[in-house]
């Protein structure tokens, strides 16, 4: 759990004012505001493993589905793909603090923490109330399609998620 805490805290007031329940779209923080996406997650009964909890795998596909959304926002993968960019995957650590059930109301929220040169960084929470669930972190980039190369995180993503610097 240290290791995760000191994660956590690399996320910056953002994420810990999240963590403490504030449920603003827009959350401040020292580098600046955040912008970060909400949606209700369904719970379905595939979703469910032999113990009667959400299976860990789930919340990978869960992450897939806000990241999507996060894109669907600034830049729909399919503008991207017209453009030749495909969005990849590096890196998914996932830390799991509570069990889900099929009963639960449960909220995830993402949000970008850095969009560097060529990658970019993303947190999430999963939340049953004002409980947190799990906690997770991302690292992905872009790549032109037609080069197999990486590009920097497109304009549009950039504009409507990268943290902002304080004014």
């Amino acid at each position: 759990m240290p290791a995760l805490r000191a994660g956590i805290h690399a996320f910056g007031a953002a994420a810990q004012a999240w963590m403490a329940g504030s449920s603003p779209a827009m959350t401040s923080s020292a580098s600046g505001a955040v912008r970060a996406i909400e949606r209700d997650l369904a719970i379905r009964t595939y979703d469910i493993d032999f113990a009667g909890i959400v299976s860990n795998i789930v919340y990978v596909r869960w992450l897939e589905d806000l990241r999507l959304a996060m894109m669907e926002e600034a830049y729909p993968i399919a503008q991207a793909l017209a453009e030749d960019v495909a969005p990849i995957l590096l890196e998914t650590r996932i830390a799991y603090e509570r069990p889900v059930t099929i009963h639960d109301a449960l909220k995830g929220r993402m949000w970008a923490t850095a969009m560097g040169r060529i990658k970019w960084h993303l947190a999430a929470e999963f939340r049953v109330g004002g409980a947190v669930h799990a906690r997770a972190e991302q690292v992905g980039l872009f790549i032109r399609l037609s080069t197999r190369r990486p590009i920097a995180p497109p304009m549009a993503l950039r504009e409507r998620f990268a943290p902002k610097a304080p004014a």
